[in-house]
């Protein structure tokens, strides 16, 4: 399985959500969707996360 990139997982969401708000989704669908959309917010925050404490390492290490 290849690493997901911010920017993909970022655009999976956004069109998870424009499915849903244009009333694409049953509720079958749907639930399985907010379960994947749970799981791309966490990857997201937890993505930038990482970067800002690499980039304050970098910044602080460069003084």
């Amino acid at each position: 399985m290849k690493e997901t990139k911010y920017e993909e997982a970022l655009a999976e969401l956004q069109n998870i959500v424009h499915k849903m708000e244009n009333d694409e989704l049953d509720i079958d669908s749907m639930t399985e969707q907010l379960k994947r959309a749970q799981e791309l917010i966490k990857f997201c925050k937890d993505k930038l996360t990482k970067t800002d404490e690499e980039i304050k390492k970098i910044l602080a290490t460069g003084e």
